[in-house]
């Protein structure tokens, strides 16, 4: 199905592994980078990038980070980025320059690519957030199945099953400018294409293409 490849979803973001702080992006099922066993995992390279470091936590001389902020390692805290009061950081979490992680936000297993925002009592499990990607107040990328299965994919207005993702916990891939409402809680194995808008308190399914308008 297209939409599913990095250029798809994250078509201005550079992808360059020899910039150090930023991810490298699988180029095709692009969810595989949040398989800890897959050899260019999120796990791996984070590991890599922040072996050297105290409790394994990297953070940017510019970046600002609240001193009532709990950050557990492995974590990286790019350029500019902004932790603020009330914000839990749990390990194996990427947070690019410039992405912000608000008051009583918690952030598990995830990247935030530049710019990304999830600035007000925001969950985020397993998932990536594109360049200038803004959750709503109170928005939820939940990541388990209550039955604990692996996630499928799915097309978003049919249902109709693409494909088994191989993940236990696979939370939400929104591509760039997403704009999320508030109070929406989006179902395990989202993925939404760039300029998507969800209307506050949905709940979402499935995958999406580019400039979705999700209204229930």
């Amino acid at each position: 199905m297209q939409g599913l490849s990095r250029w798809d979803l994250f078509p201005n973001f550079p992808n360059n592994p020899n910039n150090e702080g930023d991810p490298h992006l699988p180029d095709n099922s692009i969810w595989d980078i949040l398989n800890p066993d897959h050899e260019n995992s999120l796990k791996n390279q984070l590991m890599k990038l922040v072996k050297d470091e105290e409790n394994h936590i990297f953070i940017d001389e510019t970046a600002n980070v609240s001193d009532e902020a709990t950050i557990e390692g492995p974590a990286y805290i790019g350029r500019e980025a902004e932790i603020r009061p009330g914000a839990y950081i749990r390990p194996f979490s990427w947070i690019c320059e410039k992405a912000v992680v608000g008051h009583c936000s918690e952030i598990k297993h995830s990247i935030l690519l530049p710019s990304a925002k999830a600035p007000h009592f925001n969950y985020v499990g397993d998932s990536i957030l594109g360049t200038e990607v803004n959750l709503g107040a109170g928005c939820k990328l939940s990541n388990l199945r209550n039955d604990g299965r692996d996630i499928i994919l799915r097309e978003g207005t049919t249902g109709k099953i693409i494909q088994e993702s191989g993940l236990r916990k696979f939370g939400a891939i929104l591509g760039e400018r997403v704009q999320i409402g508030c109070n929406v809680v989006t179902n395990p194995g989202v993925i939404l294409g760039p300029k998507s808008n969800v209307w506050p308190n949905v709940t979402v399914s499935g995958i999406h293409p580019e400039g979705s308008i999700i209204k229930d």
